[in-house]
C-alpha cells in the first residue's frame, strides 16, 4: 500500500494505492493520527487506486469514522472500484460510508 496526502485547510485528501491489509492497517492509522495532529478534521479517501481490502483494512476504515467523528469532522470515500464496493455491500458497511464519484464532489459535501 502506498499513501499520499494533500491538505486543504482542515481537509486532507488521502490517496490509497494498492492493497489495504493487515500489514498496512497500522501504517494507515499512524498516517491518519499524524493528520489529526496537524489540525485536520475532515478526510477524503481517494480509493481509485486501491486494489484490495481485507477485514483489517475495513476495521481501519471503521476506526477512522470514529476518530473523525471524535474530532468533529466527516469522512468521504471517492471512487472505490467495483470489487471494493462489493466488499462494502457484502459486509453491509456501505451504509456507514458516504461515497462520491470525484474528489471535488466529496470535498464540496464537507462544506
Amino acid at each position: 500500500m502506498k499513501l499520499s496526502y494533500e491538505d486543504h485547510d482542515a481537509i486532507t485528501v488521502l490517496t490509497i494505492s494498492g492493497d489495504m491489509t493487515t500489514d498496512q492497517a497500522e501504517s494507515f492509522r499512524r498516517s491518519c493520527q499524524e493528520r489529526f495532529g496537524a489540525g485536520i478534521r475532515d478526510f477524503v479517501l481517494d480509493l481509485r487506486h486501491m486494489t484490495f481490502i481485507d477485514s483489517a483494512g475495513l476495521e481501519a476504515l471503521l476506526w477512522l469514522i470514529d476518530e473523525v467523528s471524535e474530532h468533529g469532522g466527516q469522512l468521504r470515500l471517492v471512487s472505490p472500484d467495483e470489487a471494493i464496493r462489493k466488499i462494502l455491500e457484502v459486509t453491509r458497511l456501505e451504509r456507514r460510508f458516504n461515497v462520491h464519484d470525484s474528489i471535488e464532489s466529496a470535498a464540496k459535501s464537507l462544506r
